[in-house]
């Protein structure tokens, strides 16, 4: 019995200590990658939700300053978000990059508002958060190649051509999938000659042509028009669930053939089918209380993830778990290699993403599961980030 007992011990001391070695070699991986998000909402949930994100928003939002450096984010592009009912669009999209200016002016030795790919090294270098915005909607240039270009100046690196609203010159995907085929050819979907102006205008600034949200007569007008790698932001599969703000397989391949990247949304209704039945049902129960939100002026996303963070535990019973997710990156892996694939997690503009992914500080989990799955090292650098950066890089080739 001792020799049992004794061998026990052995047994539970060697695992430990491979459990040690194991943790000690992914979070090493997590810290030599260079860490890059390409979607977080942040911006947009500081105004709504009356938040400094320089101060502590743990239980408010998923990210604020602090946690970007404990999640090992290197690399953030800040997304500009409005609904299509917001009037001055434009105004309110400087008013959203206002507040990161003003946040980098108060934390000049954590954060740094950079331009080019040399600002990032030297940002990254320097242990700061090198931080970029995208915008996400066409309806915020208000239908001009100027206020784009004035855009590109203050550092939009990336402009997402539309959001669920269309604009004159590019149909949503929204749109789009509320149509039938015969309504489709009836209508002027797609790209507008304007539209396609506003693609080339893109290629010439050196900004990112994203195609998350956009309808797929207008993902294949712009696919091609570009001369450059496009990005899709924030999006996943269709063929494991589908629904409209997925990528179809034949898209999927068209972006790899183009050279560009998928960056996955934590979304749960974006990764589970099954999953928006369960947060409607949800949210009917706490409609009150979204409604009174709203009639205060804040805009309904942000409404609904108020009520979220209000109810956490009801919240989180209902999500999927990572391996949903991940499954959507095996599968665009398989598809279209693992040079194609990145992380823009949609981050404090979502009401829910899976179970284990809480907010940002939780990214190691996924270089984790990564290397558990079998990714090499050199993987997982590309699909936390290089990938994304590569594609930033080639907006200037």
């Amino acid at each position: 019995m001792k020799y049992l007992i004794f061998a026990l011990c052995c047994f539970a001391s060697v695992a430990k200590a491979q459990n040690n070695t194991d943790n000690k070699r992914y979070k090493k991986v997590h810290q030599r990658a260079i860490m890059a998000d390409s979607h977080n909402d942040l911006l947009t949930a500081s105004i709504e939700k009356n938040l400094r994100i320089d101060q502590d928003l743990r239980g408010k939002t998923h990210s604020d300053l602090q946690r970007f450096k404990e999640a090992g984010v290197d690399v953030q592009i800040f997304s500009v978000w409005c609904d299509g009912d917001k009037k001055q669009p434009y105004a309110w999209a400087n008013r959203e990059i206002d507040t990161l200016y003003a946040v980098a002016a108060r934390n000049p030795d954590k954060i740094q508002i950079v331009q080019d790919f040399t600002d990032i090294k030297k940002a990254v270098k320097k242990n700061k958060l090198a931080a970029l915005f995208g915008v996400e909607g066409g309806h915020m240039i208000e239908g001009d190649l100027n206020k784009l270009e004035a855009l590109y100046n203050r550092g939009v690196r990336y402009m997402t051509l539309t959001w669920n609203n269309s604009t004159e010159w590019a149909t949503s995907a929204m749109k789009e999938s509320s149509l039938n085929n015969s309504t489709q050819q009836a209508q002027n979907i797609g790209l507008t000659p304007f539209g396609k102006q506003v693609v080339k205008k893109m290629n010439d600034l050196g900004m990112m042509v994203d195609l998350s949200h956009v309808g797929e007569k207008t993902f294949w007008d712009a696919i091609q028009t570009t001369t450059k790698p496009v990005l899709v932001s924030h999006s996943n599969a269709y063929t494991l669930c589908p629904v409209f703000r997925n990528l179809k397989d034949d898209q999927i391949d068209a972006v790899g053939n183009n050279g560009g990247v998928i960056q996955l949304n934590f979304y749960s209704a974006f990764i589970d089918s099954s999953f928006k039945k369960r947060e409607n049902a949800f949210l009917l129960n706490k409609q009150a209380k979204i409604d009174s939100l709203v009639a205060t002026g804040m805009q309904k996303e942000y409404a609904q993830s108020m009520i979220v963070d209000m109810y956490k535990e009801e919240s989180i019973a209902i999500q999927p778990p990572m391996e949903m997710l991940l499954a959507h990156l095996d599968y665009i892996v398989n598809r279209i290699g693992v040079d194609h694939v990145g992380m823009g997690s949609d981050f404090d503009g979502i009401s829910a993403s899976p179970k284990e992914l809480t907010d940002v500080t939780s990214y190691p989990l996924i270089t984790k599961a990564l290397l558990e799955r079998g990714y090499s090292k050199k993987d997982v650098y590309k699909i936390m980030g290089g990938n994304l950066l590569r594609v930033m890089k080639a907006q200037h080739n």
